[in-house]
C-alpha cells in the first residue's frame, strides 16, 4: 500500500508533529508499505480562486493555478491512504494545510459547476487519517478540525479512518517518550487495520 502524507509544521524536522509522523511511518513502512512526503511549508500552494476552472473537465483535478498542488493531486489519486499532518493552530490546522484542502475539496469533487450538473468526486473511498498535536487537552484543540474534516469527508465520499493527537505543554520539555511512541505505533496499526 502507498501513503501520502502532507505535512505542514513550520519548525520542520523539529516539530513535534513530526517526531509523531515518523513514528507512524515506521510502523506503515515496517508492514512492508511505501509512503511519499510532501512538506507543505516547503512548496509553493497557492490558495484556492474559486474560479470553478477546474469544474469543467470531470477526469482530473485540473486546477488552474499552477503550483506544487499539482504533484499532491496526482499523488493523493494514486494513494491507498492520504495523511494529515498538522499541528493545531487557532483550533484548525495550519494555513499551508488549510489551503491544500481548500483546493483539493474545489479540484477533487466536481460539485461547483452552477449548471444544476453535479459531477463526481475523484477521491471518492479515499482512507483520510490525521496526526496532530497540540498545546491544549487534545479532545478541546483537535474537535473543531475534526469535525470540519468528518464534514468535508461526507461531503467528498471519503473515508475518515481517525485523528491521533498528542499534547505538548512546553518547548523546554522532550516531546517524543515511550508512551508516545507505542500511542502513535498503536494509532498506525489501527489504521492499516481499516484499510
Amino acid at each position: 500500500m502507498h501513503c501520502c502524507v502532507l505535512f505542514a509544521s513550520p519548525r520542520g524536522k523539529e516539530s513535534n508533529t513530526r517526531a509523531l509522523t515518523e513514528e507512524f511511518l515506521a510502523a506503515w513502512h515496517e508492514a512492508g508499505n511505501t509512503a511519499s512526503f510532501h512538506s507543505l511549508y516547503d512548496l509553493a500552494i497557492s490558495p484556492c480562486l474559486a474560479c470553478r476552472g477546474c469544474q469543467w473537465d470531470w477526469s482530473a483535478p485540473n486546477c488552474v493555478v499552477e503550483d506544487d498542488m499539482q504533484a499532491i493531486f496526482t499523488d493523493i489519486l494514486a494513494a491507498d491512504l492520504v495523511v494529515l499532518a498538522s499541528p493545531i493552530y487557532n483550533w484548525g490546522p495550519t494555513a499551508p494545510m488549510k489551503a491544500a484542502l481548500d483546493r483539493c475539496i474545489y479540484a477533487l469533487c466536481k460539485f461547483y459547476r452552477g449548471t444544476g450538473e453535479k459531477g463526481p468526486s475523484l477521491w471518492e473511498g479515499k482512507p483520510i487519517a490525521v496526526i496532530t498535536t497540540a498545546g491544549y487537552r487534545i479532545e478541546k484543540a483537535t474537535d473543531l478540525w475534526e469535525e470540519s474534516l468528518r464534514r468535508s469527508c461526507k461531503h467528498g465520499g471519503m473515508r475518515f479512518l481517525g485523528l491521533y493527537g498528542e499534547r505538548h505543554r512546553s518547548y523546554t520539555e522532550p516531546f517524543m517518550d515511550e508512551e508516545k511512541r507505542e500511542r502513535t505505533r498503536a494509532f498506525a496499526q489501527s489504521i492499516m487495520e481499516q484499510l
